[in-house]
């Protein structure tokens, strides 16, 4: 059964669809209350309390004109300051660095043989989550859309000799709190991954583009240091192992429109504007 925050989401995801599908038309509150099944008064207040901002202002966060203007400034200023600072984030994520440590062969080799990995499921403001955990920092976070299940079938794919345990810990609850609108209770977040030195390369040039940033696969391709193997890097931002937290939503076209993704481009949309919106109130 779904929670009341997933159906809340479901609900933001299929208005932010409807808005982007009848852009030209500009369609009302109205419009999209009626199609989410809702009252324009009760869409209103559930939209402002989910993103900070009404359904309009979200929208403009969205535009391929604001996309491309952040793409400028965050390129030319926060990416690059980032990317020598090696500061993951910039305001209010200052302080916050998240840190990736790549696996051994000894500790994925078997199938993961010498890991004990903890997971457990979690709600967020984009649906619900399956974060795991190795005594190193988070291995994996995928969103849950087909089922709880299926969600812990594919986490122990990766690892299928793993030792398993549904447990909430504290390396979990710490990573849990990104999703949060108080960034201020962050510590440090640990990711301990499985991957190539190119793909976990890849992964933390990502980390370096701020929250409300966004950039391009080219651009990531050249920070990274692979400016000649783009398509390479865009399959290492696919395989990403942990959703959001190493986010390659923030990745879209150089001609400013969001692009595919492998959650939905709902959900996509849905974290974009969510991050702008945040930044634009922490400035």
């Amino acid at each position: 059964m779904k929670t009341q925050q997933e159906i809340d989401y479901n609900r933001i995801a299929e208005a932010i669809s409807f808005f982007r599908e009848n852009f030209k038309s500009q369609p009302s509150l109205d419009d999209v209350a009626e199609h989410v099944h809702l009252s324009p008064f009760h869409f209103q207040r559930m939209f402002l309390e989910w993103a900070g901002v009404t359904p309009k202002q979200f929208l403009q966060y969205l535009s391929i004109e604001h996309a491309k203007e952040i793409l400028k400034n965050t390129n030319s200023n926060l990416f690059e300051t980032a990317f020598e600072t090696g500061l993951s984030g910039t305001g209010r994520l200052h302080d916050l660095f998240i840190k990736v440590e790549g696996m051994t062969p000894g500790e994925y080799k078997n199938g993961g043989s010498s890991l004990q990995i903890n997971y457990s499921f979690a709600d967020t403001p984009f649906g619900k989550v399956i974060v795991a955990s190795t005594n190193k920092g988070i291995c994996h976070m995928a969103f849950v859309d087909e089922g709880e299940e299926l969600a812990l079938e594919k986490l122990k794919a990766n690892y299928p000799n793993a030792a398993y345990s549904q447990l909430v810990d504290r390396i979990q609850q710490n990573a849990l709190f990104i999703f949060t609108q108080d960034w201020s209770r962050l510590d440090e977040i640990k990711l301990h991954l499985k991957g190539t030195d190119f793909q976990i390369k890849v992964w933390e040039t990502l980390l370096k583009v701020p929250p409300g940033g966004l950039t391009t696969y080219g651009d990531l391709a050249k920070k990274a240091g692979f400016e000649k193997a783009s398509r390479a890097v865009g399959t290492s931002v696919g395989n990403n192992p942990v959703a959001f937290l190493i986010p390659c939503h923030r990745v879209i076209k150089s001609t400013g429109e969001i692009g595919q993704y492998h959650w939905g481009s709902a959900r996509k949309n849905a974290i974009i504007g969510w991050e702008a919106a945040l930044q634009r109130k922490a400035s």
